[in-house]
């Protein structure tokens, strides 16, 4: 069986178009961590600053921070006594 000589220009440019893909893939990954990390520090911070907060922990506040950035803040239900 007889090898085929490619030249190594031909793998540096499929390298690079390889790169280049997963680059462009990565773009919208890396937008959205960044979202998630701001929202992480801003929820953070703003929960050091409540007064009812300030007694726990950092890992209780980085829990409750990633509750509240993934959405999973509960409304509290109100009973009424319409008639």
């Amino acid at each position: 069986m007889k090898m085929i000589e490619v030249p190594t220009k031909y793998f540096v440019g499929l390298l690079t178009i390889c790169l280049t893909t997963v680059s462009i893939q990565l773009i919208p990954l890396t937008k959205k961590a960044s979202s998630w990390n701001r929202c992480l520090n801003k929820t953070s911070a703003s929960l050091s600053q409540v007064k009812a907060f300030q007694q726990i922990d950092d890992q209780s506040k980085e829990v409750l921070s990633v509750m509240i950035c993934n959405g999973a803040v509960f409304e509290p239900k109100f009973k009424t006594n319409i008639q």
